[in-house]
């Protein structure tokens, strides 16, 4: 789609289109199909919010001649993203359709069967009671819209060489996480989900009592002035860690997964307040394979991919070796693990859930001797210098979230790692 640099009057919106944008209850929006009514709803606001943040007054919305003028003033690469956002106004409008980049959407169907895998997610955020009204409430009051599957597929796409690579080794499972809602609501959420599958699948054998148990220094462990827990760290230190709380990540423009799939005409928000996996499913060399590839013990991983071979991250390591190498191999292009990050509790929980409805098993179900217990490397709590981790308790029958030493190591204790795209 050819972007104008400037707002010509070819370019400037209609007079219907101004009232679109204005009128917050539109017949016009009213006259699209119902699919496309929170698209549309999303795209007024999003046009609305950059006028605010661009000193654009109201009023030039209104008028063609006034908001020309106005976008004179604005540097090139904000009057791009400007006529844009106008574009895809105006053609959902007059198409009564999303404007779609077909390329990027038939590359994501042909490599990671985009659509269905989108679908699924979306239906167990909707499901969970996470997504209201396509976004999430974050831990600072705002709200944050999901990703869009154009959004996904045009990063996926623009991105194609780079990810090559991981895609030959299996990282094909994708995994919508809403990473900027507290955690507290979140384990609230997993133990409700844990509830209603129990009721609607009565061999599941679940704890109703205490279906998810949780370690205390957890309750509101990424909220407050001074929160418990940081992520992304660059190692495992009371001082001098790297990481981010998720107040600090939420306020920056370095969001993990934070999509610039337009080119950065969306602005820096991208799909601020999510992000966005590939791990490798279950079977990394079947794209349809259901869940997630569970971690093999000690001595039992086996080699994925031709390209650049992967050896899967076993057990019996300490948690610190796990990040060192990660750490070292991100920028590394002939690391068989470069550009992989560690899991957090917000990833785990999602992945656990996802997991569970696809295939009717738990996930990281360590006791058979066959998966080990996920190091959550993606977050840990500076003060104790613990490392989470999460697993699920075939004993007692209910779901752990737990921390542990870093500097502790054991047989059961390995790790799981994801692209962020």
């Amino acid at each position: 789609m050819r972007i104008s640099p400037r707002l010509s009057p070819e370019s400037t919106p209609s007079t219907t289109l101004h009232e679109s944008i204005l009128s917050s209850v539109s017949s016009v929006r009213d006259s699209l199909p119902e699919q496309y009514r929170v698209h549309f709803e999303t795209l007024r606001q999003e046009i609305i919010d950059f006028a605010a943040s661009h000193d654009i007054p109201s009023e030039a919305l209104a008028k063609p001649d006034l908001l020309r003028k106005a976008a004179e003033e604005l540097p090139t690469k904000d009057l791009e993203r400007l006529a844009f956002l106008l574009e895809r106004f105006e053609h959902l409008i007059v198409k009564k359709e999303p404007w779609t980049n077909k390329e990027a959407l038939e590359y994501g169907e042909k490599y990671y069967h985009l659509e269905k895998q989108y679908t699924a997610q979306v239906t167990l955020l909707e499901k969970s009671g996470i997504l209201k009204e396509g976004a999430i409430l974050g831990i600072d009051d705002k709200k944050y819209p999901i990703p869009t599957l154009e959004q996904i597929a045009i990063r996926l796409f623009e991105r194609r060489e780079t990810l090559e690579t991981k895609h030959d080794q299996g990282f094909t499972k994708l995994l919508l996480v809403p990473f900027g809602m507290s955690l507290d609501t979140l384990r609230e959420t997993l133990k409700q989900f844990l509830l209603d599958y129990k009721q609607k699948n009565s061999s599941f054998d679940l704890s109703t009592n205490i279906p998810l148990w949780t370690l205390g220094e957890y309750q509101g462990a990424d909220i407050g002035d001074s929160p418990k827990l940081v992520y992304h760290s660059q190692s495992f230190a009371n001082e001098g860690h790297g990481g981010k709380t998720k107040t600090e990540i939420l306020g920056g423009q370095e969001t993990p997964g934070q999509a610039r799939s337009d080119n950065g005409r969306m602005g820096d928000n991208g799909w601020k307040g999510w992000t966005v996996h590939l791990f490798q499913p279950s079977n990394p060399k079947d794209l349809n394979s259901k869940g997630f590839a569970s971690i093999p013990r000690k001595g039992q991983g086996i080699l994925q991919g031709d390209l650049t071979p992967r050896p899967p991250f076993e057990t019996d390591k300490f948690s610190a070796e796990y990040l060192s190498l990660l750490q070292s191999s991100k920028d590394n292009l002939d690391s068989p693990y470069f550009q992989e990050s560690g899991m957090t509790p917000e990833d785990w929980i999602m992945a656990f859930m996802t997991h569970l409805t696809e295939t009717g098993n738990p996930m990281d179900d360590w006791r058979t001797h066959k998966e080990g217990i996920p190091y959550l490397i993606g977050a840990f709590f500076p003060s104790s210098i613990f490392v989470p981790f999460a697993y699920w308790n075939r004993d007692i029958h209910h779901v752990r979230l737990d921390r542990e030493e870093y500097c502790t190591h054991g047989e059961n204790f390995g790790t799981r790692s994801s692209v962020m795209i």
